[in-house]
């Protein structure tokens, strides 16, 4: 995924990384930013499927045959996504790898047998998982917060493609539009937050039933949680999304859709001291 923020910097001491097969913006002191860069890079090494001794890859690689032992990362990142696919009622599903990966990547299967195997039920923490798993609608997402955790500055700022954190200061933050190139809204931060922004303008890389729906971003205190919301919102049909909006108030949502029309929710607002938008159909 490509930048979906544009970023003005509220100090002047950001790097830029390559990290996950996009970049990272890291603001913090020098040493503590190749810190939270090592860190995160040791994450990837971990979870990436297109690496392949990754410990991801060797659980892909023995689905059904045999367990693997995995680090403490790893089995941490699996366990909240079964919990975020419980939440979403499987409209977050690491197993989709057997989608993205065996029949989309590597043509292993067809993509109608890869589609009966997508059920996160069947992975199985202790033992041998059962299906190809992919993190990708969670992963940035994870790095982002478990660097936040490890790096424990009093201030920061941390941004992998479409996912950020910002701690400890006040920054302009703005989300862009896919449909003009330009700024969707824009708006200081009031607190700490982490924003995650998914959508398929890019690349068809969520499977799911977007409709015109064209990029939705989350905000949280917690990244792990804001990506995979943004993945599985994006995911959803319009009925669960709308009914998953209403029963979860505690998420802020922004959600973009291809006429232009935008919704927002108070939560989301909250996390700003003011929200601009830019062009008509905010509601």
């Amino acid at each position: 995924m490509l930048f979906l923020f544009l970023f003005l910097f509220a100090f002047s001491q950001e790097k830029v990384f390559h990290l996950m097969g996009t970049y990272a913006i890291i603001d913090l002191p020098s040493k503590k930013a190749y810190q939270a860069y090592k860190f995160m890079k040791g994450l990837e090494e971990k979870l990436s499927d297109y690496i392949e001794g990754s410990e991801v890859s060797k659980i892909n690689q023995k689905a059904g045959v045999e367990p693997v032992e995995v680090s403490v990362d790893t089995l941490e990142v699996i366990k909240k996504s079964l919990w975020l696919s419980e939440l979403t009622k499987g409209a977050f599903d690491i197993t989709v790898g057997a989608i993205t990966i065996r029949a989309r990547r590597l043509r292993e299967i067809s993509e109608d047998h890869a589609r009966n195997l997508v059920n996160y039920k069947k992975v199985r923490v202790e033992g041998s998982s059962v299906f190809a798993i992919d993190l990708g609608g969670i992963g940035k997402g994870f790095a982002t917060q478990k660097s936040y955790e490890f790096i424990k500055t009093d201030k920061g700022f941390i941004a992998i493609a479409g996912d950020l954190k910002v701690w400890g200061h006040k920054r302009l933050l703005a989300v862009y539009n896919p449909i003009n190139g330009k700024i969707l809204a824009q708006g200081y931060n009031k607190k700490d937050l982490c924003l995650s922004t998914s959508g398929n303008y890019r690349r068809e890389h969520i499977v799911g039933k977007g409709g015109k729906l064209l990029q939705v971003t989350v905000a949280y205190e917690d990244c792990i949680l804001a990506d995979g919301l943004s993945t599985a919102l994006f995911a959803m049909d319009d009925k669960k999304r709308w009914d998953f909006i209403e029963k979860h108030p505690q998420f802020g949502y922004l959600l973009l859709f291809s006429d232009g029309f935008v919704y927002v929710n108070k939560t989301f607002l909250e996390f700003f001291e003011s929200l601009e938008f830019f062009g008509n159909g905010v509601k």
